[in-house]
């Protein structure tokens, strides 16, 4: 798989590619959250998990986050959803499945609301109260001079938090996404809350399943891992054989 990915701003997308069965038509879109990459290793080890599985997959860093061109202070949900179309348009022979973490979880909700390009949607602890979340984690800081969890690489820009506040939630979204959808979240997640799964999952449109992995955090991490990758996977595979 080549060719590059540009976004609506003509900034180059940067993606890996992980080829499972190369006769499938489906491919599966992976995409990370705030402050995040492409190269987070549980979204490496999930992109693996189902390139073995036979699932083609790629991995992509969203403009201004990782090897992507583009600003970080740029960056926001609402950009981040024009970048996963302009990403779609780049594999537009394939049937697409969306999976996103974190505020990568927002974009996709977003998007596939929108865009019946998508055919099966999944949510690693998809962000989803976007207004609360920015209050919550950013309201002690002053865009534009302070930093992102104090880290100097990830300034906050008045142009993410307005975003967040417009947005407000993607609750709205959920009686318009029709399509299967899986949603996966840790119960010791302390950055974006359990709830927000439950309360988006309670409205979606279509055929949902929420999971909760017991003492799994934000990213997933150690031992939690692979209970993550082995649902996704399966779930992933079944919705593909189905189609």
């Amino acid at each position: 798989m080549s060719g590059d990915i540009r976004n609506a701003s003509g900034e180059k997308i940067d993606y890996s590619y992980h080829e499972g069965n190369s006769e499938s038509s489906h491919l599966v879109i992976i995409g990370h959250g705030v402050t995040g990459n492409k190269d987070r290793p549980f979204l490496v080890t999930l992109a693996e998990g189902l390139a073995a599985a036979g699932i083609s997959n790629v991995r992509i860093s969203f403009s201004g986050n990782g090897d992507s061109e583009g600003r970080f202070t740029d960056s926001n949900i609402s950009k981040e959803v024009a970048d996963l179309g302009c990403v779609i348009d780049h594999f537009s022979n394939k049937t697409i499945t969306y999976i996103g973490h974190s505020m990568g979880g927002a974009v996709g909700a977003i998007r596939a609301s929108d865009d019946s390009r998508i055919h099966f949607l999944v949510s690693l602890a998809g962000m989803v109260h976007t207004k609360q979340f920015a209050e919550t984690e950013f309201g002690m800081v002053t865009p534009n001079q302070g930093n992102m969890w104090e880290d100097e690489d990830c300034p906050l820009s008045s142009t993410y938090m307005n975003d967040l506040a417009a947005i407000e939630s993607t609750v709205p979204c959920g009686p318009k996404i029709k399509i299967p959808w899986l949603l996966i979240h840790g119960s010791e997640d302390d950055v974006v809350p359990l709830q927000d799964s439950k309360d988006i999952a309670a409205v979606a449109g279509g055929v949902t399943e929420l999971v909760e992995l017991p003492g799994a955090n934000h990213v997933f991490a150690n031992e939690h891992t692979a209970p993550m990758v082995t649902k996704v996977v399966a779930w992933v595979s079944e919705q593909h054989a189905k189609a």
